[in-house]
């Protein structure tokens, strides 16, 4: 896998919204962030001010948006605004020739998932982390220190967190591949379906029934996506709903125990990663190792 360029003050960045919308003037502290802390130069895409619907501007303005900060070799990264939706409706329209030939960074997380497996699949490393709407939160600050860090060339070697009662001991390595649980689902049989065999799978998910979740694992199931694993991260499934009137019984970390029990590899689970304060970068693509023993969990870099 290629790793892009670390960033440097100076450098050139582009923030577009390749999904839903939202008011421009949530942007300003992430803006300011970005020039002013980070000391960068920021294109703006027309994105950031279109309103279609729930998207983020048409398909082709935010297709288009995304294209030109790919194709121009000024441009270092590329982050995504926010989530939503709207990612998967453009994503087979994009050409990365470009990008290959000057790989850059991708931030971004959620429906951006689609767009992670895209660098993926054409060998470069892009990261899944907070998105610049969310920098001028407070409670966001750990989150946004830690893309910092990876952009600038000033990772950890490793992420240290207490073990769950739930996860399955033992030691893997491999490229770290996933993200959104509901994107990488919708994407099996597509383009941009990934093949997990070998890698360590991250998966979270945000505002799904139990019944969904149990749905999907049992469809990498049935689809023999969980089999060939060489481990598994489970990281925040934030506000899932149950079902009054047919509980389902179980919450959603045992519904993933259950689908994957029958299988041997390390299982991490709670990892701070997702729809949460607490979401610490990953770098999808990159060689990770994963350590797992009665008191700690480890994710080495």
């Amino acid at each position: 896998m290629i790793k892009p360029p670390f960033l440097r003050p100076g450098d050139t960045v582009g923030v577009v919204a390749p999904a839903s919308w939202f008011p421009y003037e949530e942007m300003a502290e992430g803006l300011r962030i970005l020039r002013d802390v980070w000391q960068l130069n920021v294109i703006e895409g027309d994105s950031l001010r279109a309103v279609d619907g729930p998207f983020a501007g048409s398909d082709a303005l935010r297709r288009d948006d995304l294209q030109r900060l790919f194709d121009d070799p000024s441009v270092k990264a590329v982050f995504a605004a926010r989530g939503g939706y709207g990612c998967y409706r453009i994503v087979d329209q994009l050409d990365l020739t470009g990008l290959t030939q000057q790989p850059k960074w991708l931030v971004g997380f959620s429906d951006v998932t689609v767009l992670l497996s895209l660098f993926y699949q054409h060998g470069v490393q892009s990261l899944h982390g907070l998105m610049p709407r969310q920098y001028g939160q407070p409670d966001r600050a750990e989150s946004l220190e830690s893309v910092r860090q990876w952009l600038f060339g000033e990772s950890p070697d490793a992420y240290s967190i207490p073990s769950d009662s739930l996860n399955r001991p033992g030691n893997a390595t491999g490229p770290l591949v996933g993200g959104n649980l509901t994107m990488l689902v919708n994407s099996l049989g597509t383009p941009t379906d990934v093949d997990f065999s070998g890698t360590i799978l991250f998966i979270e998910d945000i505002d799904e029934t139990l019944f969904s979740l149990d749905r999907m694992m049992t469809q990498l199931h049935r689809a023999g996506r969980l089999a060939k694993l060489a481990g598994l991260i489970v990281g925040q499934f934030t506000d899932m709903r149950t079902n009054a009137s047919l509980p389902f019984g179980k919450d959603a970390f045992t519904i993933i125990a259950d689908a994957v029990a029958e299988y041997t590899y390390p299982v991490l689970f709670n990892f701070p990663a997702g729809h949460v304060d607490y979401n610490l970068a990953l770098p999808i693509g990159q060689t990770v190792r994963m350590t797992i023993d009665s008191t700690t969990s480890r994710l080495v870099f």
